[in-house]
């Protein structure tokens, strides 16, 4: 275990360059853009991909830039094999209500704070820095090491999958993009609208005319916003007493005020990760329960709203839709309504659900149908990500999970199914590992995103130790 010992000792030494790196890393706004072009996800994320492949370069790994859809970089071994770390450079949006900069990497309180800082950004530069050291350690590899990093894995994956075109997957590895101590399921995913057509309002009266809120689909909306117009020149104080009533007895954060001749509503909320909505409070929902108790000429919108509130609400397994779903190894389905978007003509929720490991999509759909087609609504799909599962005594989950009770001596964690989904879905024999460790609060897609300092350092051991056992020459 010498060159184990040796390794552990480069990774203090490099403590401050590592801190200095991902505070660079975060500076960089990299929220995916579709570009039509080149380059594909917009100038942000194309920064953040140039940034890392010059500091592969200048430590000495081969790197590779395919297309600019993604990329990797290697750490040579003696054999054919290839172990993979598979990252992704980019972030959601930032949101709102920040105490600090969200791309400034402020250092306090010993943590770092920024947008990307524990999705992915600090894990991959833990992967980076764990890679770094047992190159310095000059410990023989069997398998070379390669730190893949994705560029779209926040929207459409458009990325990984041009770069799989072109490179052949790992032969076995792990994401630093979930849960420590290790996963061996995902829910399967789907991202899809809800959507009708809206008629005209008849008579005068208080019409909706449009409404909007949310960020992104896998994000709680933390905030959302309705525009109102009276036509019939009552004006607006009822709903000004209606509002204050309703904040004072749900104790929310709610709104108005006057926009010209309309009258704007707005309603804020609490981000999220969409896979743990739970630990979030959905605007658009705070804001559907307000508009409830208002009467609107607009028929259509009306029924909107009352679709809403009777079918999700704050409700974040899908029962009242239909689809509350549940199953032994991954627990109940999870519902996160992202955004809404809503004008005279038209409306749509976007809906992110994470369902359980032995159901199908198609079930899913199915099972909300009812509810939906008595509203006259209908399903835009988008987005699927197949559930993945593996038993918990597969041997690469078992070497991880000893790997990770040997470092933080935390005996009593078990593997995990989670709901978010990572990279481990886009190729076989990869498990997502870290980097959130037990008890810490899930930050990922909230605002005031951080990594703490002891937390990055003690990942980076756990994947220099995983990189060594499992790719290290006479370590199997």
């Amino acid at each position: 275990m010498e060159h184990l010992e040796f390794i552990q000792k480069k990774i203090d030494e490099n403590k401050d360059q590592m801190l200095q790196s991902l505070q660079h890393l975060i500076s960089i706004k990299s929220v995916a853009e579709e570009t039509g072009g080149q380059p594909p996800f917009g100038e942000g994320v194309e920064k953040a991909f140039a940034y890392m492949l010059e500091k592969g370069r200048e430590e000495g790994f081969v790197c590779e830039n395919v297309d600019h859809y993604g990329g990797h970089m290697d750490l040579p071994g003696e054999g054919e094999k290839v172990m993979g770390i598979v990252g992704h450079l980019d972030v959601v949006p930032e949101g709102s209500d920040w105490d600090d900069d969200p791309y400034g990497g402020q250092i306090k309180d010993g943590k770092v704070y920024g947008r990307g800082t524990i999705d992915d950004k600090g894990p991959v530069i833990a992967a980076f820095y764990a890679m770094k050291a047992v190159k310095e350690s000059g410990a023989p590899l069997k398998d070379t090491v390669r730190l893949i990093l994705g560029l779209d894995e926040e929207t459409s994956w458009v990325g990984m999958k041009h770069y799989l075109s072109k490179v052949s997957p790992p032969d076995y590895g792990f994401t630093p993009d979930g849960d420590f101590p290790a996963i061996h399921g995902e829910k399967g995913i789907l991202v899809f609208d809800i959507a009708r057509k809206l008629s005209p309002a008849t008579g005068k009266g208080l019409e909706l005319r449009s409404m909007n809120g949310g960020n992104a689909a896998n994000m709680v909306a933390d905030h959302a916003r309705a525009v109102v117009r009276d036509t019939s020149g009552s004006g607006y104080d009822r709903i000004r007493e209606k509002l204050s009533a309703f904040r004072e007895e749900k104790k929310v954060k709610i709104s108005c005020k006057g926009v010209g001749k309309s009258f704007e509503i707005r309603a804020e909320g609490v981000s999220s990760h969409g896979a743990k909505p739970e630990q979030g409070l959905n605007a658009i929902s705070i804001l559907m329960e307000f508009l409830s108790q208002l009467d609107f000429v607009n028929e259509d919108a009306a029924d909107f709203i009352d679709f809403y509130n009777k079918h999700i609400g704050y409700e974040l397994n899908g029962k009242s839709l239909g689809c509350g779903f549940s199953d032994e190894p991954s627990g109940d389905l999870i519902l996160n309504v992202g955004m809404v978007q809503m004008d005279t003509k038209s409306a749509s929720l976007t809906i992110n659900i994470r369902y359980p490991v032995t159901m199908e999509a198609e079930q899913v759909y199915d099972s909300m149908m009812p509810a939906l087609d008595s509203y006259n609504l209908g399903v835009v799909k988008g987005k699927h990500e197949k559930p993945i599962y593996i038993p918990a005594d597969d041997p690469m989950i078992l070497t991880l999970m000893d790997i990770y009770r040997t470092q933080t001596g935390d005996t009593q964690s078990q593997p995990l199914v989670i709901g978010g989904g990572t990279y481990a879905r886009a190729m076989k024999n990869v498990i997502a590992f870290g980097a959130r460790f037990p008890g810490e609060p899930e930050l990922g897609h909230q605002k005031n995103e951080y990594i703490s300092i002891d937390s990055l350092m003690r990942m980076t051991r756990i994947y220099a130790e995983a990189i060594y056992r499992l790719a290290g020459k006479g370590t199997e």
